[in-house]
């Protein structure tokens, strides 16, 4: 569902020397699993993820998500994807409903398939009782679940989060996961970034482990344990990352 074969991003730093983001980078996604994405702050995660739903174009290396080229079918891989992250981006004086079913609209879903389909996203994610309030005024959880209404809303078969609970209170960091978790169940096909290893290890099927833009190891939780014969995950990542 998702391929990524030696997908680099390179910047320019402050003497014009090229600075690479992601080098290289090469993994698969295949249909119906969650895939963590993992790996400490600035090691290339969010770069990757921007290039796959094509808001950062590559500087060199292909991707194809849910069959679409990202450089030469960029629209077809967004009307593909559904993506979230930390930052919910929620507008201040839009209320929930008005600002999901902007984005279905974006997405040209027509008015009789979408009203519907807003009515069962608002009683699934329990949005039902605040879809009438502004953004301005929805508590951090309740715009986390508009966000994800938001990537749900034109039913896409890919879904990317982006470290979706950083800065988020116990209680609404475990809501997402529960949500993730009913979307792996309807056979969506999840790329899933974090550093947090309690979250890799209740979601993920695969993981691949970035540091410094490049993937140093991928492959399923009791592959890398017995890979590198350490049982704890959280001391295998500092091993492999440090």
């Amino acid at each position: 569902m998702i391929e990524v074969r030696d997908l680099s991003k390179w910047f320019r730093g402050p003497g014009g020397e090229r600075v690479a983001a992601a080098e290289s980078v090469r993994f698969t996604v295949h249909p119906g699993e969650v895939f963590g994405l993992i790996g400490p702050n600035g090691a290339g995660k969010t770069t990757t993820l921007r290039m796959l739903c094509t808001v950062l174009s590559p500087s060199s290396g292909t991707a194809t998500v849910a069959g679409f080229d990202v450089v030469e079918q960029p629209s077809e891989v967004r009307r593909h994807v559904g993506f979230l992250s930390a930052n919910t981006g929620v507008y201040d004086r839009m209320t929930a409903w008005e600002m999901v079913e902007y984005y279905g609209r974006l997405n040209q879903i027509p008015p009789d398939v979408l009203q519907p389909r807003m009515e069962e996203l608002f009683s699934t994610l329990q949005m039902t009782e605040f879809r009438d309030v502004p953004g301005g005024k929805l508590s951090t959880g309740m715009k986390q679940k508009v966000s994800i209404a938001r990537a749900l809303v034109n039913d896409p078969p890919v879904l990317i989060f982006d470290e979706p609970t950083a800065g988020l209170d116990v209680l609404v960091q475990r809501a997402v996961l529960e949500n993730i978790k009913r979307l792996r169940g309807r056979g969506k096909t999840i790329l899933f970034s974090t550093h947090i290893m309690r979250e890799v290890e209740k979601l993920c099927d695969r993981v691949a482990i970035m540091s410094r833009g490049k993937v140093v190891v991928c492959g399923t939780l009791d592959e890398l344990r017995e890979m590198y014969r350490q049982n704890d995950l959280e001391e295998l990542f500092f091993s492999l990352v440090s």
